[in-house]
């Protein structure tokens, strides 16, 4: 069953207990930072400061952008294929587990034909699997119940109409909530 938290986080799930705090993440993959996370839209920064974690699925591409968000809090991060100097310092894959949610992250999924059963094998415990490489958002149900979610790129939106990050809403072992956010102004992208 689908609903709409006060936040706007469209979730298949029902509410957890009281006792069971939600957590706030913000899904970025394939900014293609240079020089730092300074040029990130203001509205993304102040969602990533907000966050209880902030989760990105590879090409940051520079240890200052890696440096910037781990500034803001707590960041689980993958190697994506432009993340040269991260080579060592960022796995190419990871499970971590927010809320009591199994979360997959990787860069790159492959080709979208047939996506859904290679993601579910090569991740049959995770609840979300998070990945980036094509800047194009990916908010879609997977085999077993998973979702697939790829937020798309804040900073370079190439085929897609805006630049976008994604949010995801998380407690006692389910997604709340999951949204693709797009960043709205004349900013060129």
């Amino acid at each position: 069953m689908e609903h709409r938290d006060e936040g706007g986080f469209v979730g298949r799930s029902r509410t957890p207990s009281p006792s069971v705090a939600a957590v706030d993440v913000v899904v970025l993959a394939d900014t293609h930072l240079k020089a730092g996370i300074k040029s990130l839209h203001p509205r993304l920064h102040r969602a990533m400061v907000r966050a209880d974690a902030i989760i990105h699925a590879g090409d940051l591409v520079s240890l200052e952008a890696l440096d910037g968000l781990r500034r803001l809090g707590t960041v689980h991060a993958v190697l994506g294929n432009n993340d040269h100097g991260l080579v060592g310092r960022l796995p190419e894959s990871l499970m971590v587990e927010l809320a009591g949610v199994r979360l997959a992250v990787v860069h790159d999924t492959g080709n979208r034909v047939g996506r859904v059963a290679r993601i579910g094998r090569r991740f049959p415990d995770a609840q979300v699997v998070v990945f980036g490489h094509s800047h194009i958002p990916c908010d879609e149900e997977g085999s077993r119940g998973q979702l697939l979610f790829n937020p798309g790129s804040p900073t370079q939106r190439r085929s897609h109409p805006h630049r976008t990050f994604g949010r995801l809403r998380l407690a006692g072992g389910r997604v709340l909530g999951h949204r693709i956010e797009p960043l709205l102004d004349d900013r060129p992208g």
